[in-house]
């Protein structure tokens, strides 16, 4: 029985499992509740195990269900990353490419990095996009771009195949101007909060209500790193950047380095490429995640 095992079982088995019913299952796999049901027990049965305990309200995994349920995902991720090889390799190169980079990834590297596919793909067209946060991983999940470089959200779905990149440092800094630039030494915490702290912020809902780094309950919040910057110069507020998109600013004493306390002087962010799994980039877009690596 158990050679009659299919994956569309396995699906239905991981849907009732992650969204807690047989009719939330049915509505995510837009089937009737009635056959959600009998799918699981035609599984039960051919497994000679019980997923779910039936005697409440809504269904609970046993044990046997819990253990099985993370085998389960093992399997329909291998099966998702084996078409995904057969379809790059029928694929050759991409007709084009198309990446979402985040606003923390260094401009520098990324121009390198476009320089080189300039040259060594001509014939293929490159879509670049700048977003934040979560922005970033949701157009990799929307289908609309095969590439991601993430840095600044740091868990990814599980259906996102991740590689490391490389890590930003960050400073945290004000104006000369600014009352925090006239504290001599590691400035604390609560100093900090008596001020405005600026603060990048993006649209999606993977990110939507969470906070990352903020140290200050008054806050402005910007999507476009480049208003950040000036916001910083202009003396509106303090904030965390990354050293490269900074450097000629500190060596011009436009902006100014503080330490807080308890924190290092340079935070670093790693940065991930990112790629759904059943998606992966094919020739061209291996190269070019090879080069945001930024490594000889």
């Amino acid at each position: 029985m158990l050679e009659a095992l299919s994956l569309d079982q396995l699906r239905v088995f991981i849907a009732a499992a992650e969204t807690g019913s047989f009719s939330a299952a049915g509505r995510k796999l837009r089937r009737a509740q009635s056959l959600v049901s009998q799918t699981i027990a035609n599984l039960e049965a051919q497994l000679e195990v019980q997923l779910f305990d039936r005697a409440k309200k809504y269904p609970q995994l046993t044990g046997e269900g819990q253990a099985l349920l993370v085998e389960a995902k093992a399997v329909l991720d291998s099966v998702d990353c084996f078409k995904a090889r057969a379809r790059t390799m029928a694929e050759g190169l991409e007709p084009e490419l198309s990446a979402v980079i985040d606003v923390m990834y260094p401009m520098a590297t990324l121009t390198k990095a476009v320089g080189f596919f300039n040259q060594t793909y001509p014939r293929t067209p490159l879509l670049l996009y700048v977003e934040a946060l979560g922005a970033v991983v949701q157009a990799v999940l929307d289908g609309r771009c095969r590439i991601g470089v993430i840095g600044s959200l740091p868990a990814v779905p599980e259906n996102v195949q991740s590689e490391p990149l490389m890590e930003v440092p960050f400073a945290t800094v004000v104006a000369p101007h600014h009352a925090l630039a006239k504290v001599r030494g590691v400035v604390p915490k609560s100093s900090l909060a008596r001020h405005v702290q600026l603060v990048l912020t993006d649209r999606s809902t993977l990110s939507e209500g969470r906070s990352f780094g903020v140290l200050s309950p008054l806050t402005w919040r910007l999507a476009d790193l480049g208003a950040k910057l000036e916001f910083l110069r202009a003396g509106f507020g303090w904030g965390h950047m990354p050293l490269p998109a900074i450097e000629d600013h500190l060596a011009r004493k436009e902006l100014i380095k503080i330490r807080i306390e308890g924190a290092a002087e340079y935070a670093r962010l790693p940065m991930h490429a990112v790629y759904r799994k059943d998606a992966p980039p094919g020739p061209a877009g291996k190269a070019f995640i090879q080069q945001l690596k930024g490594k000889p």
